[in-house]
């Protein structure tokens, strides 16, 4: 997100597809609710605004850049201490929702996988929006 302005990180081109703002909050609220699920109980400051992993909104107002990188500094260093920490019977037991159950390591590998893929949407945003490529280092 580095260099995006918050009116460009709104902006969806004329499309239905999620912006990078909407992008941005997901991540973390996931990071959160990840962390939740291994002990934590900080919050993300716009955490009902992402509550269930909700969908993005038309009509919302989505905090600025500033607002996302302070949630992130506060969770990122939280989160992976608990993943550092977790026992092999936690990530043997089962996660159970709703509709499915599996093995808080399947989770874990598909939050993994969800967080690359979103990371990957924020690469292309990038370009589309006249912005440099991502820079890894």
């Amino acid at each position: 997100m580095e260099g995006i302005s918050d009116a460009d990180a709104l902006k969806r081109l004329d499309t239905k597809a999620n912006h990078m703002a909407w992008i941005t909050g997901s991540i973390i609220y996931e990071r959160f609710s990840m962390a939740e699920l291994f002990g934590s109980d900080l919050k993300a400051q716009a955490d009902e605004l992402f509550k269930d992993f909700k969908g993005i909104q038309d009509t919302a107002i989505y905090p600025g850049l500033t607002d996302y990188l302070k949630d992130w500094d506060l969770i990122t260093p939280v989160y992976r201490e608990l993943l550092c920490n977790v026992s092999d019977e936690k990530l043997d037991s089962i996660f159970k929702m709703t509709d499915f159950e599996m093995p808080y390591f399947d989770l874990i590998s598909f939050m993994i996988y969800r967080e690359a893929n979103m990371i990957g949407q924020l690469a292309l945003w990038r370009r589309l929006l006249g912005y440099d490529g991502m820079k890894y280092m």
